[in-house]
């Protein structure tokens, strides 16, 4: 059994996409997409207020939602502090790769009106659900469609948290989709937001882990409180420093760390 101040996960490789310019090229693929769903959206969400979704398809996607809301967030940092302390540094890039994620959707809100499933009579095309420029806080709620700030929430929870632990690299993005699906089904959303959603997830949250100015000032303050920690020369250089050039199973201490973040 590894020693308390060991990272046990130091010889896992990290995940596929971990750069910028890759879960960028995600974000372009899933906005494309949201264009293309642009086109079912009216008939899928028709299909599903007619009570034709599964009820078992129901139930897993409900479920899912705490993925991308603010309390499943909270759970997780809980889950986080009581039992895994070594990532405990970890939770303010954690909150901002999340929720920074969500309230940027919340901006593209203001931006762009658009009809919520719920409040449309579902006639007409996918675009003739859009209201308008600048709706800003005009059209309340209902008219706030555009893009979906939980997908986006989800989208950037998954990135940042198969960063810290990357054997969840595919069980991340899942439950990101499940929480996408679960806007759709209960017609919060149509298809093409979670879509537009999840890209914005996909630009914002690499922000907050690889290389940005953003990025090296969560470096410098993981690196302060894993010095306050005490876990000095007998420490393994955690996964995510790696990214930098450190060798993951290099023993250093937190103020070698910082000279690199700086």
């Amino acid at each position: 059994m590894p020693s308390p101040t060991t990272y046990a996960d130091a010889e896992i490789p990290l995940p596929r996409l971990r750069t910028i310019s890759q879960l960028w090229s995600c974000a372009a693929v899933l906005a494309a997409l949201g264009v293309a769903a642009l086109a079912v959206d009216v008939p899928l969400a028709r299909w599903i207020a007619a009570g034709q979704c599964p009820g078992m398809i129901e139930k897993i996607c409900n479920l899912g939602e705490l993925f991308g809301h603010g309390i499943g967030i909270g759970v997780i940092v809980a889950l986080i502090t009581v039992l895994d302390p070594w990532h405990r540094y970890a939770i303010p890039r954690i909150l901002a790769a999340s929720l920074g994620s969500g309230m940027l959707a919340n901006g593209f809100k203001l931006i762009l009106g658009r009809t919520r499933p719920l409040h449309y009579d579902l006639q007409g095309r996918g675009l003739d659900t859009f209201s308008g420029w600048f709706p800003l806080l005009e059209g309340g709620s209902w008219q706030q469609s555009f893009p979906s700030s939980h997908a986006a929430t989800a989208a950037g929870l998954a990135i940042v948290l198969a960063c810290f632990y990357p054997r969840g690299r595919w069980l991340f993005p899942l439950l990101a989709g499940v929480a996408g699906c679960q806007r759709v089904v209960e017609q919060y959303h149509f298809l093409s937001d979670v879509f537009w959603g999840a890209a914005v997830g996909c630009i914002f949250a690499p922000l907050c882990i690889y290389g940005s100015r953003l990025a090296q000032t969560f470096d410098r303050l993981e690196a302060w409180l894993i010095g306050r920690s005490g876990r000095t020369a007998t420490t393994r250089v955690p996964q995510r420093w790696a990214i930098h050039g450190a060798p993951a199973a290099q023993t250093t201490d937190a103020a070698a760390i910082l000279r690199r973040a700086a």
